[in-house]
Parts: structure tokens; sequence; C-alpha cells
């Protein structure tokens, strides 16, 4: 009985401290969400955290470095631990995260920012403490993505959260330096800059300053940086360094770029003995650069270097009242000289230059520009001649042979040019004004001359006209002595004519008078010899009558009248006369029978 007693004593002993430990065991697991991060802080222990510390690496009471993963865990007795159940922190795409060490070593003196260390990007605490990270705010950042980071030592500022410590939400995004731009850096943190420089020069390894440790690391200075971003995205730490994004430098066609370079390696002339007036140095060296930048878009830093564009065409310089569109020879005016003979007057002269590709480095070394080539070169050179050769020809000189000075000036020009590796294309000379009281002499005696000129042209004309008057006249004679001769012609050719149409019609009339008398005589033989045969055969007495009553029978001549009218006393001779009249009348009429 008190064996079976015993044992079931002891059953629930070993019952109830299995139930005690379970309890006990459930009591101290723990459950952490995905989207969350388990922070412990230890109620109490055996040690105290040092003078300092927030951060339990060693069990201390306090907030502990490790912090606790999604899942469940147990042993974290509620007695002794309380566990804070924080968001994990999470940045957006296209942005980034600031860190702020609550603690860890102090940052060296001449140090703004806290160095980089190994610590799974801020989420290994332990880690960052025992690799010597430092307090404040750290040159590393964190890129888009979810991390477990334990808020009790590091504080994290996205761009939700930046107004709280007064920072910009733009600045925590990414940099994005557009095409066609430049991005000029900035450093905020490094060594100083040497003296004498005026920017930080290149160093390598840093990733465009995104990894901003390696930066320090390979001795990068704070400050102005030669070393420019160009087009792209960048993750930079803004703590770190700050972008200004300005244009790249765009040579046009027709010119060159000579590049002053303010920052570089140590200077070393490349010019040459032959050049004494300036020197040159190669690329990525301190001064002028001999090889010109060609036409395009350079991504120059234009913070430390300047570029002196410089027209490789034709340049056309006016010393008058009018300006080229590049505007270089705006501050030139219209050159004032003194003849031989006492005279002022006024030139106005075009001076057409060209400076090739390769010389303009040497023309930009030794005049600095070539604004300052042209106010401090040509202006004297051009208008100096010009004063001094005006002395030696009067005004009348200049305005009867401007060709002849023109081309006199063009070769003394062109030869001084050379000096200064300028081309002088041609010397052109323009308007002259001459003193007025110069010119109203003149143009009196030009106009007395013309007058002269105009009377002689009068009376040439006058001549002529006289003289055209005369050639007409005997131009209108010689047609009439020409109309009599041809009238005289023709009346001959007409007599002649005549005459010959009447030795013709006299011909014709002999001839036919001729055979007329011929007919005549043959025709008077004939009758003769018929007359003389019949008076032979009747007599002449008979053949006589004969011939009477025949020519009275050919001619119808009447021998007794029509009317016979007798004039004795009785009257019906007068009545049958009138009747026989009437009747005779009236027998001639058509259709009487």
């Amino acid at each position: 009985m008190n064996t079976l007693l015993h044992f079931a004593i002891e059953h629930w002993l070993i019952t109830l401290s299995v139930l005690g430990v379970l309890v006990l065991y459930f009591v101290s697991c723990v459950y952490i969400p995905e989207s969350k991060v388990g922070v412990v802080v230890k109620r109490f222990a055996f040690k105290n955290l040092p003078p300092g510390e927030i951060i339990a690496l060693n069990g201390e009471a306090g907030y502990q470095a490790d912090t606790l993963a999604p899942g469940l865990h147990f042993g974290f007795w509620i007695v002794q631990y309380h566990i804070e159940k924080v968001p994990m922190v999470r940045v957006p795409q296209g942005e980034l995260a600031l860190i702020v060490a609550k603690t860890g070593a102090a940052i060296p003196p001449g140090r703004i920012l806290a160095r980089t260390v190994v610590c799974d990007h801020f989420q290994d605490a332990r880690a960052f403490l025992k690799n010597g990270g430092e307090k404040g705010r750290q040159l590393g950042v964190i890129t888009a993505g979810s991390y477990r980071i334990n808020p009790a030592l590091f504080t994290v500022i996205t761009s939700e959260s930046a107004p709280q410590h007064g920072l910009d939400p733009r600045l925590l995004r990414i940099q994005h330096v557009d095409p066609d731009l430049v991005g000029i850096v900035t450093t905020l943190d490094g060594i100083p800059i040497e003296a004498n420089e005026i920017a930080g020069p290149v160093v390598t390894g840093h990733d465009n300053f995104q990894n901003s440790q390696a930066f320090l690391d390979a001795g990068g200075c704070r400050g102005l940086q030669e070393q420019v971003l160009l087009s792209g995205q960048w993750n930079i730490n803004p703590w770190f360094a700050q972008i200004e994004q300005v244009p790249m430098f765009e040579i046009p066609i027709g010119h060159v770029g000579v590049v002053i370079s303010y920052v570089g390696k140590a200077h070393l002339d490349i010019s040459g003995p032959e050049f004494k007036h300036g020197d040159l140095v190669d690329v990525g060296h301190k001064g002028v650069w001999g090889k010109p930048l060609l036409p395009g878009k350079h991504p120059i830093n234009t913070r430390i270097m300047r570029v002196e564009l410089v027209p490789t065409t034709n340049i056309v310089l006016n010393w008058a009242t009018r300006t080229e569109a590049h505007h270089f020879d705006a501050k030139l005016s219209s050159i004032t000289v003194r003849s031989r003979d006492g005279f002022a007057f006024n030139l106005d002269v075009s001076q057409i230059i060209h400076i090739g590709a390769n010389e303009a480095p040497k023309v930009i070394s030794r005049a600095g520009s070539l604004q300052n080539l042209i106010d401090h070169v040509l202006q004297p050179i051009v208008g100096n001649y010009f004063r001094n050769s005006a002395q030696d020809y009067t005004v009348l000189d200049f305005l009867s042979a401007r060709s002849q000075r023109q081309g006199e000036a063009a070769s003394h020009i062109e030869a001084a040019l050379r000096e200064y590796d300028v081309e002088g294309i041609d010397t052109l000379i323009g308007d002259i004004t001459p003193p007025e009281s110069l010119m109203k002499t003149q143009t009196d005696r030009k106009l007395a001359e013309e007058s002269r000129k105009t009377y002689e042209m009068q009376e040439a004309a006058e001549k002529q006209r006289q003289q055209l008057v005369r050639q007409t006249s005997l131009a209108d004679i010689q047609n009439q002595v020409v109309s009599a001769e041809q009238g005289v012609n023709i009346a001959e050719l007409h007599a002649t004519a005549s005459v010959k149409k009447s030795e013709g019609e006299a011909a014709s009339t002999r001839l036919r008078a001729s055979g007329e008398a011929e007919a005549i005589r043959a025709t008077g033989q004939a009758k003769a010899d018929a007359y003389q045969a019949g008076v032979n055969a009747l007599g002449p007495d008979v053949y006589g009558m004969l011939q009477a009553f025949q020519i009275i029978a050919e001619k119808n001549l009447r021998v007794v009248p029509d009317v016979l009218v007798n004039s004795g006393q009785n009257t019906s001779g007068v009545l049958d006369a009138l009747m026989g009249m009437l009747t005779k009348q009236r027998a001639s009429l058509p259709g009487a029978n």
C-alpha cells in the first residue's frame, strides 16, 4: 500500500514538474511576425553596461545587440526580458536611407562622417560594434529593400522621416544625371585640399563617389572635385557629396575649344623653344592644353576649367559703325587719320583673319582670349598702320587710288599678324569721309568741269545737228536730182519708144498707102479699061448716059420730088400734095400694109 502511494506521489510530482517546465517554457516563448524585428531588452543581469554604452554585447542589462528574426523564439522569460516588436526598415525603389549610429567609437578629428565597417548593411549590430563602428552619421547608406535593423543602435532616415530630421526628402533620391548634363561633385569629407589647389585630384576605386569609404581610403580630398559624373543614376550619400548638374560644354561647327585648366598634373611646357610668348601643356596638366577640343559636346568641369571658343572660319572685323554677329568688333570704330596735306578724315576698314585649329592654343596662350587678341593686337596694328601711312598721301590719293592703298595695307598687316600665329586674309577699305571743306572745293571744281563738259557736249551736239540738217537737205536735193535724172531717162525712153512707134506706124502707113495706091491704080486701070471698052462698044454718048443712070441708082438720088405742088390758081393741088405726104408717112410706119 505504501509502495503504491509512494509511486503515485512520484508520478504526480513528475507530472507537475513536466507541466511546470512546459508552462515555464511556453511562458518564455516569443513569436516575431515576418514584417517585424524583435528588439531584446534585458531587465536585469549580474553585469551592468560600461559607462557610456547603450548596447549590451555580453549579456549586460539593457538593450541587446542581437535582434530576433521572424519566427518562434524560446528562453526569453517574461520576468527577465522585454521584447519590442518593431517594423522592418523598408527603402522604396529609387531612394536610399541614411544611418545614424547612437553609439560606437568616436569619429577621429578632421572627419565628419563615421567610417564604414562590415556589418551586413547595419543589420548586424554586434559586428558593427566589434569591428570598430563609429557613432554619428555614417558614410554608408542602404539602398532599396527591406532590412532588420536594431533601432536601439541605429536611426534610419528615409524620405518619409526626413522632415523630422531637418532634411529635404529629395536628397534621399538616387542622384540622376540627365543626358547632355554633367555632374560637378563637391565632397564634404576627406583630407584638406593642398595649398594652391582649387579642387581635389582624381582618385580611383570609389565607383563614382558611391563607395565613400574607398574614396577616403584612397586619399580623396574634401571640396570641389576634378572628376565629374556623367549621365546615369548614382547612389551617393548626400552627407558625403553634393552634385550640381550643368550642361555639357558644346563646341559648334566651325570652332575649336582651347582648354585652360586651373588644376591637373604639374605644369610641363611642350610648346618648344620657338614659341616664346606663352606655354602649352599636355591634356590633364595645369595650363593651356596644346590639343584643342573639336566640335561636339564635352563633359568639362567648368568650375576648374575655362574653354575659350576660337572660330576656325574667316573672321570679319569692322572698324566702322556696324558690327558683325560675333560682336568681337563691338569696341572698334572708324579710324581717324591725317593726310600729308594736313586734312583729318575717317576711314572705314574691314579686316578678315583666320586662325587655324592647331594654331588656336598658341593664340590663346599668347593673348589669353580672342577678344584680347582683337583689342590688344589687331586694333593697334591696323589703326597705327593707317595713321602712319596716311601721312605719305593726300586725301585725294586715298580717294583716287583706294585699291592701291588697300593692297599696300593688306600686305603690311598680313606680315604683322603672321607673328601672332594669325593669318591675315584681306584688308578692305570701306567708306572714306574726307573733310567737308575739301569736298566742297572738289565738288565745285567737279561741277564746273562737268558744266564745261556739258557745254562742249551741247556745242558738239549742235554741230552734229547742223551737220545732220545739211546732210538731210543734201539728201533731199539728191533725191530730187535722182528723180529728175530718172525722169529724163524715162522721157528719153518714152521718146525713143514713140519714135520707134512712129517709125513703125510710118512704115506701116507707107506700106498700106503703097498697097492702097497700087490697088487704086489697079482699080482705076481696070475701070479705065472697062470704060474704054464701053465707049468703044456703045459710043461715048450712050455709054456716058448709062454711067449717069447707074450712079443715080447706086446713090439712090431723087430725080422727081415725092410731092409735086402746082403753083396755079386752083387750090386742090396743095391739098393733093398734103394727102400724098400723109399717105407716104403711114406707109413708112411699122406694121403698115
